[in-house]
């Protein structure tokens, strides 16, 4: 068992606070924070923040399958989880990507795109047990969104 609330397992560490991109069509259109604030008997409950107010999500997670789904006001998003460690420099980066649909009331309801969020932890801060990560590169999403993240956090939650 990696982290567990209620009677989840999950592959990653929450609370927690992850970059987030995405795309309709391959054009970006919009970056922001994605927080996970807790996961309990596989019930996901957070916020996305893509304009400086959090919007409330709810959805599921599937330790099985590392696979997420939530809905905000706006649209629903799902993806699955990939985790990669770069033994060179100790970092173990989680990277939730997916599909996403937009939904009324949003103007761009029916559109659909792609998503990616990321996060990452020295190495030694969180154990992952059996074989959920990968020696792989990350996608170039998981180092912009990581970017992000990093410089709304330095910057107290302004965007530069």
């Amino acid at each position: 068992m990696v982290t567990s609330q209620g009677t989840a397992s999950v592959s990653f560490p929450f609370p927690s606070v992850w970059g987030i991109h995405s795309s309709i069509a391959g054009r970006t259109i919009i970056w922001g924070t994605f927080s996970i604030h807790s996961i309990i008997d596989n019930r996901v409950v957070g916020t996305v923040n893509f304009r400086g107010r959090p919007i409330p999500i709810n959805g599921f997670w599937n330790e099985n399958t590392k696979q997420i789904a939530f809905d905000s006001p706006y649209a629903t998003f799902s993806g699955n989880l990939t985790i990669i460690d770069d033994q060179q420099s100790r970092i173990r980066h989680f990277i939730l990507q997916g599909r996403f649909l937009m939904k009324p009331p949003s103007l761009q309801a029916g559109e659909s795109g792609s998503w990616i969020a990321t996060t990452d932890i020295a190495m030694n801060q969180f154990p992952v047990s059996g074989n959920a990560y990968t020696g792989q590169l990350p996608p170039v999403g998981a180092f912009l969104t990581s970017n992000f993240l990093h410089q709304h956090q330095n910057f107290g939650g302004r965007t530069i």
